[in-house]
């Protein structure tokens, strides 16, 4: 990471201090739910609420990141969600905490979110060379899943078995660490707010047959990952006995895979090819997908995790460099909008219907399923997709 430019090393930092709180937050969360409530339809709407605003705020975001101060707007989130996430310590330690006020503050913890990821993915090629987009994006996965997947998630089981407030503490000064790095990073003025339309994100992506597809596939991805992944806090603890630490201790081990994908990605793709690298992703997604669910024990269950983040970080290190690659930037804030919208707006969908389908028949039924469905989307999409990669990645 050496050859990368200063402010981006920046950058990296305050992103890697916020995945860890993010990863300490996200081990929690659920085990706080099910304090709550042990009911998988609680659990899936706490879920939900996350990544709700992904639908409903992704246009706004966008036409927002592009007509404002990208890098004042980061400092600025992560300000906003300290103060959230302190709101929550205080309802936890005076023992507040319902379902219906968790689904409200994960709703609008994940509207800071839309912003802050949309600002932070469109603000980096503004730091980094084209040239070097894949090693940084390889390097933004690594600080992602080292700190969101890896390190965070058995603190976080930790610090809640220590004491339930722990980890809402630990998450909201993460959040304070992070904007303190990120209010230091070098501004770039955007387009007045007269010149940015919201519907020129929407109008450039359905023209692009290549994002488009993108897009639309990431949206069956993402559906099938909630589908699965939204009740897995209760397949670990009642199907396959665990307990909380050990929760976080799966989760950990399942980043390794992630981990791994980031720190090898640019040479893959390099050896692969961005199509090749695309495709072999996707397919093993589907297939590790139907595995979960037929998991005998713990350790398989977590070498399937491992591998599924290897190869969602090559899929994710792939489609976020060809964005900033082929994306003009003063329309990359609202095209990344309508690319997230399209991905991620049926996320709170698929953690619903995959709490009602694990309620209604089993917890491993959702993974399967999911499994199948994603295949068919990638069987679906391969007679468009293969001639646009072809045609908008260079060789």
């Amino acid at each position: 990471m050496s050859d990368l430019p200063r402010a981006y090393r920046r950058l990296w930092w305050a992103t890697g201090i916020d995945s860890l709180g993010n990863g300490v937050f996200a081990a929690a969360l659920p085990l706080l739910a099910v304090t709550v409530s042990h009911d998988a339809r609680d659990v899936a709407l706490v879920s939900a609420a996350t990544y709700l605003p992904w639908l409903l705020l992704s246009l706004t975001a966008g036409s927002v990141v592009d007509r404002a101060d990208r890098i004042t707007l980061l400092w600025r989130t992560q300000t906003l969600q300290a103060l959230i996430v302190g709101v929550l310590t205080v309802l936890v330690a005076a023992e507040l905490v319902t379902v219906p006020l968790l689904v409200v503050l994960a709703f609008a913890l994940g509207s800071c979110d839309v912003f802050y990821d949309n600002a932070a993915q469109t603000a980096l090629p503004d730091l980094v060379p084209k040239a070097l987009l894949h090693q940084a994006n390889g390097s933004q996965q690594v600080a992602l899943v080292v700190g969101r997947q890896f390190l965070g998630p058995p603190l976080g089981s930790l610090f809640f078995a220590l004491a339930w407030t722990l980890p809402f503490a630990v998450d909201a000064a993460s959040f304070v660490l992070a904007a303190l790095l990120l209010a230091r990073l070098p501004r770039r003025r955007q387009a007045a707010s007269e010149q940015v339309k919201v519907l020129d994100g929407l109008r450039w992506l359905t023209r692009h047959r290549l994002l488009r597809t993108l897009a639309l596939l990431l949206g069956v991805n993402t559906f099938c990952g909630q589908f699965g992944n939204a009740t897995l806090v209760l397949f670990v603890t009642d199907a396959l006995h665990l307990g909380a630490g050990s929760f976080g201790l799966l989760l950990a081990g399942a980043a390794l895979g992630g981990i791994s994908g980031g720190l090898v990605s640019a040479r893959l793709v390099a050896r692969l090819g961005d199509l090749r690298a695309l495709l072999v992703s996707l397919a093993v997604n589907a297939v590790v997908f139907v595995g979960m669910g037929f998991s005998p024990n713990v350790a398989v269950l977590g070498g399937l995790l491992a591998v599924s983040g290897f190869v969602t970080t090559i899929w994710n290190v792939v489609t976020v460099s060809v964005r900033q690659r082929v994306v003009p930037s003063s329309l990359l804030g609202r095209v990344n909008s309508v690319y997230r919208l399209l991905g991620w707006g049926l996320m709170p969908l698929g953690a619903l219907t995959g709490g009602v389908l694990a309620h209604r028949f089993g917890l491993r039924v959702p993974y399967p399923v999911a499994g199948v469905v994603r295949g068919l989307a990638l069987v679906a999409a391969l007679p468009v997709l293969i001639p646009a990669m072809r045609e908008a990645t260079p060789r």
